[in-house]
């Protein structure tokens, strides 16, 4: 079976896994000790000799730290724009009188980034515990003034102002003014 014979499913499944290989420089021998398939499915994968069960397209994908809608989805072909809402409800990560957190990425980008909306009641903090290691935050103001506390670190923010800093220690958000604090968080995972 030539590639050009193959249906678009396969024809996708061909192209990506072997894009990925290259692109996170795997050899095939690195790509099958981490996936759990053999070197030689593999190859007749990438070459399109081969029409994987569900389940060796589930360990190739998990080898990507993908799900295998992302494995097998055609970019040129689906829709390039994600929206959330900003009235769903299922976005307010948190919401109470002392703070509010909405969720600005989608979920499914949650293994690698998050995007937040935070607003935080003046003399209010938002106290986190350490991250996994090698988490990253950056903090920006958009309102109001920020104290961020990160292990034995401290500064405070002005409107306008970034913060980039460990979250793999304790870290804190506190709303340091008479107004409520306003800012942008971004949660970066290694």
């Amino acid at each position: 079976m030539s590639k050009s014979a193959l249906d678009p499913a396969s024809q996708v499944l061909c192209e990506r896994v072997t894009a990925l290989r290259q692109s996170h420089n795997f050899t095939l021998e690195q790509l099958a000790a981490a996936s759990g398939v053999s070197r030689s499915m593999l190859s007749q994968i990438e070459r399109g000799q081969a029409n994987p069960t569900l389940a060796v397209t589930f360990r190739i994908a998990q080898a990507f730290g993908l799900s295998i809608g992302e494995l097998v989805d055609d970019p040129a072909a689906s829709g390039l724009i994600e929206v959330v809402h900003g009235d769903d409800p299922s976005t307010l990560f948190r919401a109470d009188s002392e703070c509010q957190i909405r969720t600005l990425s989608p979920l499914h980008m949650e293994k690698s980034v998050e995007f937040y909306e935070l607003q935080i009641q003046p003399g209010a903090s938002l106290d986190s515990s350490a991250h996994f290691s090698g988490t990253r935050e950056l903090f920006t103001v958009s309102s109001g003034r920020a104290q961020i506390n990160a292990g034995a670190t401290l500064c405070t923010l002005e409107c306008g102002d970034s913060a980039h800093y460990r979250a793999d220690v304790e870290h804190s958000i506190r709303s340091c003014g008479e107004q409520p604090l306003r800012g942008y968080l971004v949660v970066t995972y290694k």
